[in-house]
């Protein structure tokens, strides 16, 4: 037992998905700990608040990407960001969480001590004070990208006359109907931008450097929605996230033992959806099905875009920007009023904190991560980060388990510090 309490026996920084999942799992599995949830922004959800352009979706289902505590209840498992953070403000109001977020907060730096076991903690309020706060233990829900920075691919856009926009910062008064778009990209938030904007311009060109490997599936899960009308709630939620675990386990499995019997079976999906002209090489990346993760289109709303003749994929790489649009290296000019960078994110580890252990800054990429959540030789704190092949709140939800049973063996023994020790000797 620590002879001063600190103000809290757990720090929890982030109240996304990882931040939230934690608190649920410490409300049931370590109730006897205090903890608070710091955010550094005014509103709960993390990527689901932030994101805000056409059609921001998740590109896993959420019987796999929602809690394993807590059933999904609407009919599309394929989900938009309204839905999931009603998802999530539900569960931070019945399970009486929200009383515990401070929003507005945001972490600068977390400095642990050995003499009074605890983290020194230091954060920046929305008016520009600091404040600071003590936590035996911390918990990183904050993500694994830069919220005030996206990745810059470093065009130089030159005459471009247009508007330029990243999907990490859309501005909500953008009115694209009847124009021309391009989005530069090809990952989850361009496959997810183009239909969208479909509906409203006249036609959105996806510009992508290299194809990646898509599939489809419907956004209604019918057999969830079947088992939700003759079970109880939470029996066919569990069954439905069994299965979807199983489903997801089995297709990366297969793709790794047989990649070529995946992609014909993704090509020959692709070819219903747009026929049997379709441009094959526009689907066919450099690389095998799940060496990088695939892209979701549900419902085929990419592909009717196409069909309809109001979005199309160019692949190709960009010479320069013109008054009007975009020129390529093999002479295509591509008009554009609008261009989209939908060109990634940018890593940030541990959410930028400045971490150090008695004043000693913290290198993380010379120390090793302990069961996926923990670094050697570094006491008292849990990061997450999810899985790259499956949902990343599975993930989540296996870490916050394992750190609540870390909190009460550290209770019942009356440790104080518990750190994953590699020996010199490794």
């Amino acid at each position: 037992m620590l002879a001063t309490p600190p103000d809290f026996d757990v720090l929890i920084v982030g109240a996304g998905i990882s931040g939230i999942g934690m608190a649920a799992h410490m409300e049931m599995k370590a109730p006897h700990h205090s903890y608070a949830i710091v955010e550094r922004r005014d509103n709960l959800g993390g990527t689901w608040d932030l994101f805000r352009y056409p059609g921001i979706r998740s590109d896993s289902d959420m019987h796999t990407l929602g809690f394993d505590f807590e059933p999904w209840r609407h009919e599309k498992s394929i989900a938009d960001a309204p839905a999931i953070l009603e998802y999530l403000d539900h569960i931070v109001d019945e399970r009486g969480i929200r009383q515990h977020i401070r929003f507005g907060h945001k972490v600068i730096s977390a400095d642990f001590r050995h003499d009074d076991a605890r983290w020194h903690v230091e954060m920046e309020l929305a008016d520009g004070s600091r404040t600071r706060m003590t936590a035996n233990f911390i918990y990183l829900g904050s993500g694994y990208y830069d919220y005030d920075e996206p990745y810059d691919p470093g065009f130089d856009f030159g005459a471009f006359e247009g508007q330029v926009i990243h999907p990490q910062f859309w501005p909500e008064d953008l009115d694209y109907a009847g124009k021309n778009v391009v989005v530069i990209g090809s990952g989850a938030t361009a496959v997810t931008i183009v239909p969208s904007m479909a509906e409203k311009a006249a036609h959105v060109t996806m510009l992508q450097r290299t194809p990646t490997w898509m599939f489809t599936r419907p956004a209604k899960d019918a057999v969830a929605n079947f088992l939700r009308k003759i079970l109880p709630e939470k029996l066919a939620y569990r069954i439905t996230r069994f299965k979807n675990i199983k489903m997801q386990d089995f297709s990366f499995k297969l793709a790794r033992d047989n990649p070529q019997k995946v992609k014909d079976a993704l090509y020959k999906k692709i070819e219903k959806s747009l026929g049997p002209d379709y441009d094959k090489d526009t689907f066919t990346p450099p690389y095998n099905p799940w060496e990088q993760r695939l892209c979701l289109v549900p419902d085929e709303d990419l592909f009717r875009a196409m069909k309809a003749g109001k979005a199309s994929v160019v692949t190709g790489h960009i010479a320069k920007f013109e008054k009007g649009g975009v020129e390529l290296t093999d002479g295509q000019f591509l008009p554009a009023d609008i261009v989209v960078t939908a060109t990634g994110l940018k890593l940030a580890v541990a959410g930028k904190i400045a971490i150090s252990v008695d004043g000693e800054p913290v290198a993380f990429n010379e120390r090793f991560y302990y069961k996926g959540c923990m670094f050697s030789n570094l006491p008292n704190l849990a990061v997450v980060f999810g899985y790259l092949n499956a949902s990343w709140t599975l993930r989540a939800d296996i870490n916050s388990d394992y750190v609540c049973r870390v909190l009460e063996h550290m209770r019942k023994t009356g440790a104080t510090i518990a750190t994953p020790v590699l020996t010199p000797e490794g």
